[in-house]
């Protein structure tokens, strides 16, 4: 009996040290040579933290790209998508009445050509990135909405389009709205 505490004990030490020590510091180590050394990648204005590289924001005033919908409601620390499937009534009402308030506030765009991830919501619920068609469905709204030229808007959209060696090019929303603002500000 004493001999088989004393392995119980051994071995509850080992993996004491093991996930609790050296587990955690491999992943600090891992971190450090990430960008932002694990704390995310900060956007900065005038000297302010305006927001995260990695993680979404609420954009949907009329004068700025709107961002994917979040179904944690833009909040990091609730990370989640909604678990309901494309068949569920109560998912499917909320991905129409997205749909209707984007076809409001984007007269002459048709449904078919809304991409579905402005009306749907990613796994995570902070998905920074439209893809570059999410983008570019927006601009007459936007640059209407600033007395902006379109092909100006258009082209700061193609200036912004991130293309990955892996996967599909993108668009940050954060760093489209922040770049509109500058170019307003012209």
């Amino acid at each position: 009996m004493k001999s088989q505490l004393f392995s119980v004990l051994r071995f509850t030490l080992a993996l004491m040290v093991l996930c609790c020590g050296l587990y955690p510091a491999l992943v600090w180590a891992v971190a450090q040579l990430a960008p932002g050394q694990g704390e995310g990648v900060q956007i900065s204005r005038n000297g302010r933290v305006v927001g995260f590289a990695n993680v979404g924001q609420k954009f949907d005033k009329p004068a700025y790209f709107n961002s994917r919908p979040s179904a944690a409601d833009y909040h990091a620390d609730a990370s989640s998508g909604s678990n309901k499937g494309p068949s569920n009534p109560e998912y499917l009402a909320v991905v129409k009445a997205r749909l209707d308030t984007f076809l409001l506030q984007n007269p002459g765009v048709k449904a078919a050509d809304v991409p579905a991830e402005l009306i749907t919501a990613s796994g995570s619920g902070l998905d920074p990135h439209l893809s570059p068609a999410g983008a570019l469905v927006q601009v007459p709204r936007v640059a209407r909405v600033r007395k902006l030229d379109a092909a100006r808007v258009q082209a700061l959209v193609q200036q912004q389009i991130e293309t990955n060696l892996i996967g599909p090019d993108r668009v940050n929303v954060l760093k489209l709205n922040l770049a509109l603002d500058a170019l307003a500000a012209r």
